[in-house]
């Protein structure tokens, strides 16, 4: 009498796996902090800009009542020639 025994193997791996050796698609703890770093970064900048949207005024046209803009006064420039004259 004879007695074959069949044991189930995975097949053995190319020299070359192309980058699905042992840990591919693992994850680490260092992943994990960055991944609740980005996700904490994303939520200070949601907030800021919401405040910052909250400040924009609904319309940026002017009121209705005012067509044009108050004119400043401006200061009359003097020549050089002016001051040096004035000053003596």
């Amino acid at each position: 009498m004879t007695f074959t025994a069949m044991v189930a193997q995975p097949p053995p791996m190319p020299d070359d796996p192309g980058g699905r050796g042992e840990d591919f698609g693992k994850s680490s703890p260092v992943g994990l902090l960055v991944l609740l770093v980005f996700l904490v970064a994303v939520v200070f900048l949601a907030r800021s800009m919401t405040k910052h949207l909250r400040r924009v005024p609904a319309s940026f046209d002017p009121p209705a009542g005012k067509h044009e803009a108050p004119e400043k006064e401006v200061a009359p420039v003097e020549k050089p020639e002016e001051q040096k004259n004035g000053a003596s």
